[in-house]
């Protein structure tokens, strides 16, 4: 029986596994034009699965398809690299370079067969050692100009990092331009994929699993099949995976699990913490400029991308709620401070309602009281790790975390692809509320956001949301900012206005 793989290329008769026959043709074409190109994209995007799938259309077509990793070569010798180099050779095209200890000796004797079609593919080409790489750079570019004189009529460049700009530095003018890109899975492909389980073991995702896993891992293949693999495996006797079981498997992803990915993803976001921080707790657009150092290195590694619009945005949400998490700062007992002045009975009208309006007013003596400086971290300079706004967010979520343990209701946010917002759910005595918390930056923005709050309550089925806003005090606001209760395109929106002094903060 087949399974959902998550760790290397897939093998179709042990993985379900979609064959992406449009991508496979763009690449047959590549080939047969005698293209030299790149592969790029983060990790577990199904890179390797693909170009597997490309190289056995490519053997049906006629050519020897050499396939190499050199994912741990950055500090392995020339001789070591070349050993490996002719091995797969001598095994995928029948030619023997074993005795030769001179790299471009070997693409001189490449260049002198014309009796054979070869396809030379290289992952992980960035773990070359930097010694020899430019080298090996410079050799394919002198194969590339006769390529219709040899045998060697494409090489495929793959890897996690933008291989054109690192073949530029090392071997410019280098004539690779072309770059085939390999993008996530469509709603459609991650359906083909749930639907082949479900063909083959009769067990049946709900249509809102399905729906949940393309939107929390914006059809990332690794994550999808990761995700899948979790509630199958969790859940074998169970003939329907429902929505419970699908927020188990994101509990176990984000809280108790240390997935390589996530973590990758972590150590990346650390790096540009402000900027990311920037993209989670302001309304500020930020224009997509690929050249951009930080946005350059983050793209690259899979955490942003550009919108529709021109601007930044986070691309997958899970990683966006995990970098939400890791960077929420340990509080010194915040927490504990704010439970022990909960009496429960104050949070519920006589009919056993829950009082949002008892929370937030709570919470209005508890900022007054207590500030934000509890939620602003210090590296070991003594430096702010964190930008301001983040501490605004932090402070309300400390609280209504603390409030809900206290009365055993659950809460967890909703992570979509947007900017500037922090969205949570409360279930409390059997009844669902949307928060969002976002800071005040203009007029337009504020109005706006109650109409996107609306859309978002409707889109979860909710007919009530709290619109949960922080007012600098030094500035004069229009009469439309306000608290009051509004009903929205048919959507219940409370507005509360929670005032901070910014010189004070």
């Amino acid at each position: 029986m087949r399974y959902f793989n998550t760790s290397g290329p897939n093998i179709e008769k042990e993985h379900y596994t979609i064959k992406r026959k449009d991508l496979i043709a763009k690449g047959l074409d590549l080939v047969n034009k005698s293209r030299y190109f790149t592969i790029w994209a983060p990790r577990q995007t199904g890179k390797s699965t693909y170009f597997r799938q490309l190289a056995v259309e490519l053997e049906k077509k006629g050519y020897k398809v050499a396939h190499i990793n050199f994912e741990n070569y950055r500090n392995a010798s020339l001789e070591s690299f070349l050993a490996r180099l002719s091995r797969y050779i001598m095994e995928s095209w029948n030619m023997d370079f074993s005795k030769e200890k001179d790299l471009s000796n070997i693409f001189n004797l490449i260049e002198k067969e014309n009796k054979q079609k070869c396809v030379l593919i290289i992952d992980e080409v960035e773990g070359i050692n930097e010694e020899y790489f430019g080298d090996f750079l410079h050799s394919i570019r002198n194969a590339y100009h006769s390529r219709e004189k040899h045998c060697l009529k494409s090489v495929i460049l793959v890897g996690v990092s933008n291989i054109v700009g690192v073949v530029s530095d090392n071997a410019s003018p280098f004539n690779i331009a072309d770059n085939l890109n390999v993008p996530y899975f469509t709603d459609e492909e991650v359906n083909e994929l749930l639907n082949q389980h479900e063909t083959e073991t009769k067990q049946i995702f709900d249509i809102e699993v399905k729906n949940k896993i393309c939107q929390i891992t914006a059809n990332q293949p690794g994550l999808v099949n990761g995700f899948a693999k979790k509630l199958v495996d969790d859940n074998p006797e169970k003939h329907t995976l429902i929505y419970k079981d699908y927020l188990k498997a994101e509990h176990w992803y984000l809280n108790l699990v240390i997935d390589k990915n996530i973590a990758n993803i972590l150590n990346k976001a650390e790096q540009h913490r402000k900027f990311i921080e920037r993209l989670l707790f302001t309304e500020e657009k930020i224009p997509y400029k690929i050249n951009k150092p930080e946005i350059k290195y983050l793209h690259t590694n899979g955490l942003i991308k550009e919108d529709e619009n021109g601007y930044v945005t986070f691309w997958v949400p899970i990683y966006k709620k995990a970098v939400y998490d890791a960077f929420y700062p340990y509080t010194n007992g915040e927490k504990k401070q704010i439970s022990r002045t909960i009496f429960a009975e104050e949070y519920y009208t006589k009919k056993g309602g829950f009082k949002i309006a008892e929370l937030i007013a709570k919470y209005k003596i508890y900022v007054k009281r207590r500030g934000f400086k509890a939620f602003m971290e210090k590296d070991e300079n003594g430096n702010y790790k964190s930008i301001k706004e983040a501490s605004l967010i932090y402070s309300f979520e400390t609280f209504i975390t603390a409030i809900m343990q206290e009365l055993e209701g659950k809460i967890y946010r909703e992570a979509d692809t947007g900017l500037g917002k922090s969205d949570m759910i409360i279930n409390i005595a059997n009844k669902e509320f949307l928060i969002e918390t976002k800071v005040y930056y203009s007029p337009g923005k504020f109005s706006k956001g109650k109409e996107q709050l609306a859309y978002y309550c409707a889109s979860l089925n909710l007919n009530k949301g709290i619109y949960l806003v922080f007012c600098p005090t030094n500035i004069k606001y229009p009469e439309n900012v306000k608290e009051q209760t509004e009903i929205i395109n048919d959507i219940e929106i409370i507005t509360y206005l929670i005032e901070y002094d910014e010189n004070k903060w």
